[in-house]
């Protein structure tokens, strides 16, 4: 079965943030417009698939920076929906109501980036092009 992918504009960079819509490839240093219901439930929605960490900003005026490991509450209201996550250097969990969230940045590394097969399997067909043998691609440290 095929996997259904969502298509994104370019970026746009301006002085201190990144305001236009993000491949979700690259989602690193990334924060997204937060106009729009839509774009929190998107935004959010990328951030729980994201394997780094986020740094979150609330209208009470917390800096949450974590891991986002669970969401829930989808299609009853921003009030009524949240995310979980562990807030980074701590082994608490956190739970912050989608319509509390006023900034949203893709803050950490994404541990995952650049290691799908299709990154391997080029990586591989550059090497076996340049007529090395015994081709062997290594795992990243992480």
């Amino acid at each position: 079965m095929p996997q259904e992918t969502k298509s994104h504009a370019s970026l746009s960079d301006t002085a201190d943030h990144v305001t236009a819509r993000k491949e979700p490839e690259n989602l690193e240093g990334w924060i997204p417009p937060l106009a729009s219901p839509e774009d929190i439930v998107e935004a959010l929605e990328m951030a729980f698939s994201y394997r780094g960490d986020v740094t979150i900003h609330t209208r009470q005026g917390q800096i949450i920076e974590g891991y986002i490991f669970d969401r829930g509450g989808h299609g009853r209201g921003l009030e009524n929906s949240y995310v979980r996550l562990y807030p980074k250097g701590s082994t608490e969990k956190v739970r912050v109501a989608y319509s509390a969230i006023t900034r949203l940045e893709f803050s950490g590394r994404d541990a995952a980036a650049g290691k799908s097969f299709q990154t391997w399997l080029k990586k591989y067909q550059e090497k076996k092009a340049a007529g090395e043998t015994n081709i062997r691609i290594d795992p990243e440290e992480l």
